[in-house]
């Protein structure tokens, strides 16, 4: 699977629209589009910050292998992974709230 591909498809299972997620990462909708049916290739800081809007570090969108995760926390993690941005903020600051 190539990049562009694999950002389409997770930016579809977290029902986030190009539009919104051009936005959030400051990448123009067109270089996005491009990027994503794999006519161009983006510069790091770009790849880095649509991964970043994502919710993913760099490790995670390259990694091929969540079997050293538990059951429980890849499932948590693949849950979070929908969450929209603000979604995901909120539940860090629960969370935070719930260690204390």
């Amino acid at each position: 699977m190539n990049v562009g591909q694999k950002i389409k498809e997770i930016r579809e299972a977290q029902n986030i629209s190009m539009n919104s997620l051009s936005k959030i990462c400051e990448v123009s909708q067109a270089n996005l589009s491009r990027i994503e049916s794999g006519q161009q290739q983006p510069a790091f800081d770009t790849l880095e910050r649509i991964i970043t809007a994502l919710g993913f570090t760099l490790v995670e969108f390259f990694s091929t292998d969540n079997s050293e995760l538990e059951p429980d926390l890849k499932r948590l993690l693949d849950t979070i992974r929908t969450l929209k941005p603000q979604q995901k903020q909120a539940l860090q600051v629960f969370l935070e709230q719930m260690k204390k």
